[in-house]
């Protein structure tokens, strides 16, 4: 319990810097001269970066523990925070944010893999990762109308310096606290989802990942896919639907953006929802998000902030949901390569959603794009129905 209080205060410390970002880049790159367009390829390529990092990550943090890409992660990317202070053009921009995006790709599925370490029982392993969901939704409570008052104060430069001066000293206290080795995850893991044989187990550790390494059947990536797709699509849309980027259209994305995170730490508080099965809270979030979505694109008399407060509530219930799941079907030694995939097809999602936003933004609106994705991820949901998943299920198109 010790590391997992030392962990969500280096989590919430990170995401707050993080998330302080997300209405501030998009301004500060229409500052520089961007377009919509480059817009969208900047924050696309951030995600885009992030594969040859997970590629490396599940492997190294099965191989390694996950202390020292924590450390790695938060310190490199609070230097290049301090190099994004000085960007004077947009191709700098996209460089530093590409570089930003490979340096932070190793932090979520080390955490997470130490997260699950943590306990042999399903149902706390459950608790620790809606756990890590609140961490991170009171950070982006408070962070984005947090960076918004801030660089309203300090200016684009002198807010990127504070945020990358922080993120390093996170990395520090990390360097110091975190434990050098992580407990088995195999002793970790409950009976229920120990390997059935021992050749499920590879004798050789592979080097590189793949889905067939985990257990896991290639199309359960297509949920995190199409999830983090919409979420690219919002974060691109929300500032540039604010009055023209300015300081009060960034103080508006500051406070949009809390509210979303606002609705999720409401949903991700309600602990009893962990008992309910995974499938089941995955398929209602998956509708309540398209559908608030659909009305972002159809019916501008209801309140933007309404509809982004349900949109968080419903995003609370899936993320832990979406861990329960791939925990269940993982295997012993493998949490590291299963989380890594997870983290890829959401970086190849947070990567299309944005470069196809700005390319068919002047077409069709953003937030349309994000409901059929969305419904699309629903429709492709196998049909668990009332059953059980069990360790290494595979899906052929039929429940098994």
């Amino acid at each position: 319990m010790k590391t997992a209080l030392w962990l969500y205060l280096f989590l919430f410390l990170a995401f707050f810097d993080l998330h302080a970002q997300y209405p501030i880049l998009t301004p500060f790159a229409l500052s520089l001269g961007a377009g919509p367009a480059f817009i969208g390829w900047m924050m696309g390529m951030y995600s885009l970066t992030h594969l040859p990092g997970n590629l490396l990550a599940g492997v190294l943090i099965d191989r390694k523990g996950s202390r020292r890409y924590i450390v790695f992660s938060l310190t490199a990317a609070g230097v290049i925070l301090l190099l994004q202070a000085h960007a004077q053009l947009p191709w700098h921009l996209l460089l530093l944010r590409a570089a930003s995006g490979f340096a932070l790709a190793f932090l979520s599925p080390a955490c997470m893999t130490l997260l699950a370490s943590l306990s042999a029982d399903s149902a706390v392993q459950g608790k620790y990762m809606s756990g890590h969901g609140i961490v991170h939704t009171l950070a982006s409570v408070v962070s984005p109308a947090a960076g918004a008052v801030i660089v309203a104060k300090a200016g684009y430069s002198g807010t990127f310096s504070s945020l990358g001066w922080l993120l390093i000293a996170t990395g520090v206290m990390a360097f110091f606290s975190v434990p050098k080795h992580s407990p088995s995850v195999k002793g970790a893991m409950p009976p229920a989802l120990l390997p059935l044989k021992p050749e499920a187990s590879p004798k050789h550790a592979p080097s590189a990942t793949t889905a067939s390494d985990t257990g896991v059947s290639r199309r359960y990536f297509l949920l995190p896919f199409f999830v983090s797709c919409s979420q690219g699509v919002l974060f691109f849309e929300l500032p540039l639907s604010q009055s023209g980027g300015g300081s009060e259209g960034i103080l508006s994305t500051g406070l949009l953006l809390s509210l979303l995170s606002l609705g999720a730490l409401v949903t991700l508080s309600m602990f009893s929802l962990n008992r309910l099965a995974p499938a089941k809270r995955i398929a209602a979030a998956l509708l309540g998000m398209a559908v608030c979505f659909f009305s972002l694109a159809a019916f501008h008399s209801i309140p933007a902030g309404m509809i982004l407060f349900l949109l968080g509530a419903a995003k609370g219930v899936l993320f832990p949901a979406m861990a329960s799941l791939f925990i269940s079907l993982g295997g012993p030694g493998r949490l590291g390569r299963t989380f890594s995939l997870q983290s890829i097809a959401m970086s190849l999602g947070a990567f299309a959603g944005p470069v196809t936003a700005g390319g068919l933004r002047d077409v069709v609106s953003p937030y349309f794009i994000a409901f059929l994705l969305l419904m699309t991820a629903l429709m492709l949901l196998p049909p668990w129905g009332a059953q059980k998943l069990t360790p290494h299920h595979k899906w052929n198109g039929r429940a098994a």
